[in-house]
Parts: structure tokens; C-alpha cells; sequence
């Protein structure tokens, strides 16, 4: 049994996109059984945009991202893979 978090990942994808210079390169893909798991690639050089400093733009995104899979009654992980 696959979770699905379909307002979370259009969440994520806005926000994602919003952050680096090439939203073109940015891909999300999930996974997980009992949790739903987005895992984010992004273009060369904007990883360091989408983790920021001391991961404060990572945290503040899996927070709202988790907000809004409250909708979608899902429990959610973001993982950001280099």
C-alpha cells in the first residue's frame, strides 16, 4: 500500500521551483509504504539554494510541505538528494 500526498507534492513542487534558478531540472519522486516519501533532485548548483544555511530553508520547507499533507491525511518525509 502506496501513501499518496498529491496538495503535498504540489506544495513542494511550487516550492522547490520557486527557490532554484533552473525549475526545469527539478524532480520529484515518491516512495514509502507507511509514510509518504518525496525525495527532491534539483539542476547543478542549486542544491545549496534549496538546503541553505545550516539546512534553515530545508527545515522551513519539509514544516510547510508536513502542513499541508494534513489535507491530504498523510504523514510525509522530504528527503533532498545530491
Amino acid at each position: 500500500m502506496s501513501v499518496e500526498a498529491p496538495i503535498a507534492e504540489d506544495v513542494l513542487e511550487f516550492l522547490i521551483k520557486s527557490i532554484v534558478e533552473d525549475p526545469d531540472a527539478v524532480s520529484i519522486s515518491t516512495g514509502g509504504d507507511s509514510r509518504c516519501v518525496f525525495s527532491v533532485t534539483v539542476g547543478d548548483g542549486d542544491m545549496g539554494r534549496v538546503i541553505g544555511k545550516r539546512g534553515r530553508v530545508a527545515n522551513a520547507i519539509r514544516t510547510i510541505v508536513r502542513a499541508a499533507a494534513v489535507r491530504d491525511d498523510a504523514e510525509i518525509d522530504v528527503d533532498f538528494v545530491d
